[in-house]
This record gives structure tokens, C-alpha cells and sequence, in this order.
């Protein structure tokens, strides 16, 4: 790590060298990139090689190579010129058309496999150099209250962690900014041509076996809770930890599974898979964006956050690919 007196003596365009150089292991082109003689680049080496304690790049025929701890660096550099770039930009004007800008969006894998194509068709339309991470989101371990099962998604947002969580909840504080997206509920998918399809009634729903998405492989899920109510149970033959990966073993297995609606909708048909509606009331619930109300400041991301609502509003789900069965228990 860097000490105090290190600190005093670094200046950012050094680290903007090292990322060049690193990435063109020649200090030639790396001086063209820089719009910088060679013996500059050369110059600004040297006292990268004193601010760090270490040669950084061998000499060699063909350019040069970086040493084991310019490699350890680059990673970590690159992050920073990132993170720098990003405040800087929040210094210009907000322009969509011509933002360079990278947001993060965190969303359970269900979530995110329903609005990340659309986004990205219109952010290719109105802000084309804009770029996105995806985190996957998941409920905290052992919680089942509604205020607390979330609440990793929120401390990450607390802490800039992501710009903006997409979550099934309505239980969001005061110090957020919400917005509903859409509204999500679940069916239950199988393998076209699947028995129960033809009998989607209650007793041969409880005959199958099911499958569940988990990432800690618990096989008690939300359906249970609610089969037990009915004095009901099912057995759980297999635990996934994804919905893709679910749609992929639906596919080649007599396994079911209660995915949601517009998931399904969207992505089984590729699989060979189709929703048909629950013989029970699995529920309705939203699916919210949501943002620190102060990060509205942000003209980039409030823009962002305006266009995941338009999204949502546009992408209201046919029921293509899911069978009409009425209930029967």
C-alpha cells in the first residue's frame, strides 16, 4: 500500500500511463496513445518504478513485459481510473446520446433475465455508449420477515455499492425512491408435453416432483409454506441455483417447477418448456426499482431510473406459451 508520503508525491496521470502501457506493452505505441514522446513515457516509467518500489516492465526485443507486480496493480488501477472517470462525469451535463457513463443494477437472476433485453434495446437507441453491470441479488439467509429479507440489497445501495436494485418487495424505507416496474406472479413449468399439463389439478401437483431455484440448495421454498397451509406437502426431487439453469433441466426431466410468469414467458420456449397456471393462489407481487432518494441529484441516474420505468411500463407480458388450464384442486 501506498504511505502518506507516497501519496503526496503520486499524480493520476502516472496511473493513466501504467493502464497504457499495460495495455500496449510497447512504450512506442503507448507513447502515440498518450499523444507523448517516448522518452516521456520513459520519464513518467521511471517514476512510476520509484513510486512503487519495482522495475513494473522489463525491456524487451519485441516491447516490454510487465513483472509479477505490475500484474497484481493493473487490476487495481484500472478499477480506480474507472471510479475516477465516473465522478468526473458528474461534473458535465448529463447527455444520454454521448454519456460514457457505467451504471450498476442489481436484480434477482429471474428479475434481471426479464428487463435487461429491452433496456438494452433502448439504451442502444438513446444512449449508445452507455454501459451496465449486473449483480444478482438474493435474500438474506434464514430471514423471512418482508423488512429484513432485502436488506443486504439496501445497505448496498446506503453504500454506493450499485446505483439501483430491482426487488419483489414493497417494503422499502423512506430514504429510498421507488418505482413499480411490473407486476410478477408464477406459473408452473414443464417439459411440452408433460402429464401434468393434461391433469394440472392440485392432488397430481403434489404427486410431481418438483424442482426449486436456491442458491443454498434449502429445499423448503415460499410454495411450501403455502401447501402447508392446505395441509398439503411435495416432494423436492432437485435444487437449482438459477432459473436458466432451471428452464435447462425442466427441459430433459419430468421435474416441475413454480417459476414466475413473465420469465417464462419470455424464455422457456427456446427450452422446450411451458407455464401453466398454478392449481393453487401462489400470490401477485411487484417488482420495484429502487434508489436512494439522494442519488436523484444524479441527473445520469435519475435519467436511468426514468428509463427502467418506461421499460417496465412497455413490457407488459402476453400469455404466449402458457396454457389457460382453470384451477382445479
Amino acid at each position: 500500500m501506498l504511505n502518506e508520503i507516497d501519496l503526496s508525491r503520486a499524480d493520476l496521470n502516472l496511473l493513466v500511463l501504467f493502464d497504457v502501457v499495460m495495455a500496449e506493452r510497447n512504450v512506442g505505441r503507448a507513447a502515440d496513445r498518450l499523444h507523448l514522446s517516448p522518452s516521456a513515457v520513459s520519464h513518467g516509467l521511471g517514476r512510476l518504478r520509484r513510486l512503487f518500489n519495482d522495475p513494473l516492465f522489463l525491456r524487451t526485443p519485441k516491447g516490454v513485459v510487465p513483472t509479477a507486480r505490475a500484474t497484481d496493480l493493473a487490476a487495481p488501477i484500472t478499477d480506480i481510473l474507472a471510479r475516477v472517470k465516473s465522478v468526473m462525469s458528474l461534473t458535465e451535463p448529463f447527455d444520454p446520446s454521448t454519456s460514457s457513463r457505467r451504471f450498476m443494477i442489481g436484480a434477482p437472476d429471474g428479475v434481471s433475465a426479464v428487463f435487461l433485453t429491452p433496456l438494452l434495446t433502448e439504451l442502444n437507441k438513446a444512449a449508445p455508449r452507455i454501459d451496465l453491470g449486473i449483480r444478482q441479488l438474493l435474500p438474506t439467509a434464514g430471514e423471512s420477515s418482508p423488512d429484513r429479507v432485502w436488506r443486504e440489497a439496501f445497505t448496498d445501495l446506503d453504500a454506493h455499492a450499485m446505483d439501483i436494485a430491482i426487488l419483489p418487495t414493497d417494503d422499502i424505507a423512506a430514504r429510498f425512491l421507488s418505482k413499480t416496474l411490473y407486476e410478477e406472479e408464477f406459473v408452473i413449468a414443464a417439459r411440452v408435453g408433460h402429464p401434468f399439463a393434461v391433469e394440472p389439478t392440485l392432488e397430481r401437483y403434489c404427486q410431481m416432483q418438483h424442482l426449486v431455484v436456491s442458491l443454498t440448495g434449502d429445499a423448503f421454498g415460499f410454495v411450501d409454506r403455502i401447501l402447508a397451509e392446505e395441509g398439503r406437502r411435495r416432494r423436492i426431487a432437485l435444487t437449482v441455483p438459477n432459473f436458466m439453469f432451471a428452464l435447462a433441466i425442466l427441459a430433459e426431466t419430468d421435474l416441475i417447477s413454480a417459476l414466475p410468469k413473465r420469465f417464462v414467458a419470455m424464455h422457456a420456449q427456446r427450452f422446450g418448456v411451458v407455464g401453466t397456471e398454478a392449481p393453487l393462489s401462489l400470490g401477485r407481487f411487484r417488482l420495484n426499482a429502487v434508489a436512494p432518494q439522494v442519488a436523484m441529484m444524479d441527473l445520469g441516474l435519475a435519467w436511468l431510473f426514468d428509463m427502467l420505468g418506461s421499460v417496465g411500463r412497455a413490457s407488459t407480458t402476453n400469455s404466449k406459451g402458457l396454457s389457460r388450464s382453470k384451477r382445479k384442486s
